[in-house]
């Protein structure tokens, strides 16, 4: 009896253990309770159908899986509030249930597509590993489909989860007492006694317990540091799955504020709230110098949300929306969603972006559940702003920021050296200095912004929808290291009112540690007067240098034949000799030799600052040496790369300022890429004597040949300029 138990016991908690490594990804216990029941269900039959032929087994197991699994989807489905009949949720779950499960926010919410696919497989493994134990007595061909099923809970966990050892730990000690249990002793069967018999037995079960202990032990003790061993992150399956397309308005709404504006009255949306909110449409959080995007990657999503990193609550409100005009896949919702009843949504955690895949559809209605924020007005001035790479999306920009922006934004932040000051002080300079106006055109790429900021009032410059003010407080923000984003959505009224498209509006976010996402609002008040712009923020005049102009010829006074001697003469010696055309020569001469000096000079200087910065000293100061050789070299070419770039972005920047050349009769090749030399330069910068000779060298190297091939393309002229030129010797540089 014994032995007929151990198998169906062991092998039924092998597969629960599986189930609850899935269950590691999913959102409560239910997944791990239909899975629990799926084991035991496949092993209880293969159990009571024992004495059947083994043709006769499968066909019923699949039968009872049939009714299994329309109790588990109709309890998923009541539980998720799914709607539709068992039928219709039945065919999608089967249908799509891969996809789906694979493309799932963690957590996954037990829905019917979501337990379909690992009920199903469960089942069948119960069925074929018991077969195999029981029918053919072959244990170990018959652990395979748990193996497998532990193995592919784990792949589906992938990174998703913390990683432990004891799940493994378990299921390896439940493998092990598997095979032990249902060994077999052979013993002779004549010539023994029962006593001697029944004591081969008993240290045949003795050896094999302490066996199965020291395993248990010796892997308990092992797996730990061996675990720690493991640097490679596993592959995430969601990354298989591409999420849905969006078009251009739903991944840039921005641009759609101008148009709301010009219709004022058309009604997108009815909002039931329980106070004054900005619902948010979508945020933006990526800027290439063109556009803003939201950048998001959105996951199927439950009912549940989980919360963005950064993201604080201090409440908790509900809202209600029945859609009217509204178009896109955009879910309006106030910050930050935390459930979302009535629609199937998908979720870009790192946004706090909804959107409905399938689109929005008039008279669409769903409820939505927030945890919103506040931050302590009074702790922001004195609050700090992170760093490190988690805030690089928010303080990275396109490349060639106009001159006269980032002048705008140092001179805002000269005297404001708290983050908050230096907000404020953006978010009430647009203020005064700007009008509101609703029929201004639309476009916030930096010609849009460099024309609002610094346009002539008379021809349509100063003036803008919060699109424009948005972006440019944004910009501004991140030049003055704030990590800012934008946000598009509406204002709303408490109580059921609807939203129109005169509420659309846009407005700034800057990050504050532990305070979160801060809105500001760099919108002028209704029928407030916009100041003039001072002079000090104005764009400086473009200089015009006058054309150079030939140097005078000196010429001899005219002489008369008729006059006596020395008429015409001023100076000059009885030999005829002039003076002043002997005063001019010498002057010339002189000329000529501070000239050959000068030029002696910058050579031999020139030549000395490169062998002290790329021969001489340790091996960071050498590739410090080698990166400023190359900011020299793009400052000759009049190309110089913007002090707020990161080493990656000017490398960046010098590959598009050596863009390879195509005249009529030659295409030169690109010149080389620094990606690896700016590589090096963080590396010396973050990880101080890291750096050796072989770097040193390898960075000399690249820096020669790039700068050799950005001087060769130059007109002859300009290579002589940048041979001559003096301002290496002289420029300041940033640290």
């Amino acid at each position: 009896m014994f032995r007929a138990l151990v198998s169906p016991v062991l092998i039924t908690a092998m597969l629960v253990l599986s189930g609850l490594v899935a269950d590691r990804v999913y959102s409560g216990m239910l997944l791990a309770q239909l899975l629990a029941g799926a084991a035991a269900g496949s092993v209880l039959i293969s159990v009571a159908c024992t004495r059947l032929r083994a043709w006769a087994v499968a066909p019923l197991s699949v039968l009872a899986l049939a009714a299994y699994l329309a109790f588990a989807l109709n309890l998923s489905a009541q539980r998720a509030d799914v709607p539709g009949d068992l039928l219709t949720v039945a065919a999608e779950a089967l249908r799509d249930g891969i996809p789906r499960l694979l493309a799932a926010l963690v957590p996954v919410e037990p829905q019917p597509d979501t337990v379909a696919l690992p009920i199903v497989v469960t089942w069948l493994a119960g069925l074929t590993a018991m077969e195999l134990t029981t029918r053919t007595r072959r244990t170990l061909v018959g652990l395979t489909p748990p193996v497998a099923l532990f193995a592919g809970a784990l792949w589906l966990v992938g990174p998703s989860a913390p990683r432990t050892p004891w799940y493994a730990l378990a299921f390896a000690g439940l493998a092990i007492a598997a095979l032990a249990f249902t060994g077999r002793v052979r013993t002779p069967d004549s010539g023994i006694d029962p006593v001697t018999r029944r004591a081969l037995r008993i240290r045949a079960a003795i050896a094999g317990g302490t066996g199965f202990a020291l395993i248990l032990v010796l892997v308990a003790v092992a797996a730990p540091p061996v675990a720690q061993q493991v640097g490679t992150v596993p592959l995430d399956p969601r990354s298989l799955i591409d999420p849905p397309d969006l078009d251009a308005l739903d991944e840039n709404p921005l641009i759609r504020l101008s148009g709301w504006a010009l219709q004022p009255q058309e009604k997108l949306l009815d909002a039931e709230l329980a106070a004054d909110s900005r619902i948010r449409l979508a945020v933006l959080s990526d800027y290439d110098g063109v556009t803003w995007k939201v950048g998001a990657t959105y996951r199927p999503a439950g009912r549940s949300l989980p919360r963005p990193p950064g993201e604080l609550a201090t409440e908790t409100v509900q809202q209600r929306f029945v859609v009217a005009g509204l178009t896109g896949k955009l879910l309006p919702a106030v910050a930050t969603p935390s459930r979302v009843d009535g629609v199937r949504v998908a979720y870009d955690q790192a946004t706090g972006t909804v959107i409905r895949p399938d689109g929005l559809t008039e008279g669409m209605t769903y409820t939505v559940t927030s945890q919103h924020a506040e931050a302590d007005v009074n702790l922001l001035p004195g609050a700090d702003v992170p760093t490190g790479s988690a805030m690089s999306r928010y303080l990275a920009l396109g490349p060639n920021v106009p001159e006269n922006i980032s002048r705008l934004a140092q001179q805002l932040g000269a005297d404001n050296g708290a983050p908050y000051q230096r907000a404020l002080a953006i978010e009430q300079f647009l203020a005064e200095h700007y009008r509101l106006d609703p029929q201004a055109p639309s476009g916030h790429a930096y010609p849009n912004l460099n024309f609002f900021l610094f346009g002539p009032a008379h021809g349509g410059g100063r003036k803008g929808t919060s699109e424009q003010f948005s972006a440019s407080f944004a910009v501004l923000a991140r030049l003055l290291n704030l990590p800012s984003r934008v946000v598009v959505g509406f204002r709303a009224r408490a109580g059921s009112h609807p939203v129109t498209a005169g509420d659309a509006l846009a407005w700034p976010e800057v990050y504050f540690t532990d305070l979160g996402w801060v809105p500001f609002h760099p919108l002028p008040q209704p029928n407030q007067e916009a100041k003039p712009l001072e002079d000090e923020y104005k764009p400086e005049p473009e200089k015009s240098e006058p054309p150079e102009s030939e140097a005078p010829v000196p010429t001899l006074p005219p002489t008369d034949e008729s006059a006596g001697p020395g008429a015409g003469d001023t100076g000059a010696t009885g030999g005829g000799v002039n003076v002043a055309l002997v005063a001019g020569a010498g002057g010339g001469g002189l000329a000529v030799l501070l000239l050959a000096a000068f030029i002696v000079f910058v050579l031999l200087g020139r030549a000395a600052l490169r062998r002290r910065r790329l021969e001489e000293g340790s091996p960071e100061q050498r590739i410090e040496g080698a990166w400023l050789e190359v900011g020299d070299a793009l400052r000759l070419a009049g190309r110089p790369a913007p002090e707020h770039l990161s080493a990656a972005e000017v490398a960046v920047h010098a590959a598009d300022a050596a863009a390879p050349v195509r005249g009529k009769h030659e295409v030169r090749l690109s010149a080389p890429a620094l990606d690896e030399l700016a590589d090096s330069v963080n590396a010396t910068v973050f990880g101080a004597g890291t750096a050796r000779d072989a770097d040193a060298e390898a960075a000399r190297s690249r820096a020669v040949a790039y700068i050799g091939e950005l001087k060769a393309r130059r007109s002859w002229w300009r290579r002589l300029i940048w041979t001559l030129h003096p301002g290496p010797l002289r420029w300041r540089r940033r640290d």
